[in-house]
């Protein structure tokens, strides 16, 4: 139904405007990126989304009316990108990225506007996964999928001043077991909840910033391979990877419950693992996991309606 009533739009602007009008897609579906690019997670502040990619840490910056981008950041030896958020309080005049390094261990923060590097952060020297990212305003926090802990690297400081690097281990109901757990995070607005999916059991959490976890009831459901989540307002998107379907979920106004209301799918998902948005938009991520050759692949961005 999206597509018809796009393809009607779109002769009306033929009608109206001429050729050139039927030329130009306003906020396209789909957006592609680079070929090979291999990318997991988005961060999205006006109309400018930024994406990562996973074995070279490369950002690559676009439009999300026209569709068009470039790569803002190149990769490089040692670098890694899986989620990625943005600090839209412009301390420096214009945003900063905080990228989680995956099995580097480390953060990366790089100026939003120019590409260049701010800082680098080694975040555990332990084997692991630091996996997502939510920037808030007492600092930015990452996840890391095989250590039961979150870090916390402060936000506030001025450039070239030392930053603090925080490991809050997690306590209360959360308990790792094999496989991947944490993976996505968000919080609320003020900073003071963080919510997390255990992908590999389906469930979702509540942290304090002391790393207090109560489990989000359910009532009988989970969220397995629950990937990048996002809150908005009382609404918790949860994207589950290999199921290609985001989870929409109704959550009580003291975020201790709540319900799965429906799944969002749409045949363009190919191992959708983050999203971000953009009014009524969701934009997800086609990671393409086990895919055949992912140095060349395709690989592109899904828009969808809340």
């Amino acid at each position: 139904m999206k597509r018809v009533v796009l393809t009607l739009v779109a002769l009306a602007a033929v009608a109206v405007g001429g050729s050139h009008a039927a030329g130009v897609q306003s906020f396209p579906e789909v957006i592609p990126l680079p070929d090979g690019f291999q990318p997991e997670g988005i961060a999205i502040s006006g109309r400018t989304f930024y994406v990562g990619s996973i074995p070279t840490g490369a950002i690559y910056r676009g439009d999300l009316r026209s569709g068009r981008g470039s790569v803002l950041v190149r990769g490089g030896e040692g670098r890694a990108a899986i989620g990625v958020d943005i600090d839209r309080r412009r301390l420096f005049d214009h945003g900063r990225l905080f990228v989680a390094g995956g099995p580097t261990g480390k953060a990366f923060v790089y100026d939003a506007r120019t590409g260049s590097g701010v800082a680098t952060y080694q975040l555990t020297t332990k084997q692991n996964f630091v996996n997502d990212v939510v920037v808030t305003p007492g600092g930015a926090w990452f996840t890391d999928s095989l250590n039961q802990v979150l870090y916390r690297v402060g936000t506030t400081s001025q450039r070239g001043a030392r930053v603090a690097v925080e490991t809050v281990p997690l306590t209360g109901d959360l308990r790792y077991t094999a496989g991947f757990n944490v993976n996505g995070i968000d919080a609320t607005p003020n900073g003071q909840t963080l919510i997390v999916v255990q992908s590999n059991t389906g469930k979702l959490f509540t942290v304090t910033t002391g790393g207090v976890t109560d489990e989000i009831d359910l009532g009988g459901g989970s969220v397995p391979n629950g990937d990048g989540i996002l809150l908005d307002g009382r609404t918790l998107y949860v994207v589950q990877n290999r199921d290609n379907k985001i989870a929409k979920i109704a959550l009580a106004a003291d975020l201790r419950s709540g319900r799965i209301t429906g799944y969002i799918t749409d045949a363009d998902f190919d191992v959708p693992t983050t999203i971000d948005d953009y009014g009524r938009r969701l934009y997800a991520v086609n990671a393409r996991f086990g895919t055949p050759s992912p140095a060349t692949a395709h690989y592109e961005i899904v828009q969808v309606q809340k």
